[in-house]
């Protein structure tokens, strides 16, 4: 199992992304188990990621499967491209946005009646 790992995971990501020339692997082991590291063209980031992780957790997935059957953990980390994913900012505006719905939900909005009709309750 010295290098399938690796070999499976270029094959995988490869058939995935758009630009498979630029997918490199690094391979490691220490006393953690195996780690992969995984480079793709930037362009390629969110097909190897999928909707929400679900690819990038299904590689692990498989990864770990097999590792269990060669008694190694292996582990995938996939690289970010510098200047890849932009952060959202870290300060005032993040912290004023929930002061804003903790008052909304504080006093709600009065609002009329669609169609500006106003509702009666006729006694008989």
């Amino acid at each position: 199992m010295a290098e399938e790992d690796k070999e499976f995971v270029e094959y995988v990501v490869k058939a995935i992304v758009d630009n498979p020339g630029d997918v490199k692997t690094n391979r490691r082991v220490d006393e953690m188990g195996v780690l992969i590291e995984l480079e793709v063209n930037p362009a390629d980031m969110g097909k190897v990621i999928g909707k929400e992780g679900k690819t990038a957790k299904a590689l692990r997935t498989l990864l770990r499967v097999m590792g269990a059957k060669n008694n190694a953990r292996i582990n995938l980390k996939i690289i970010e491209p510098e200047g890849g994913r932009e952060m959202a900012p870290v300060g005032k505006e993040e912290k004023e946005a929930p002061a804003e719905e903790e008052k909304a939900k504080e006093k709600p909005e009065e609002k009329p009646e669609a169609g500006g009709e106003e509702k009666a309750t006729e006694i008989i």
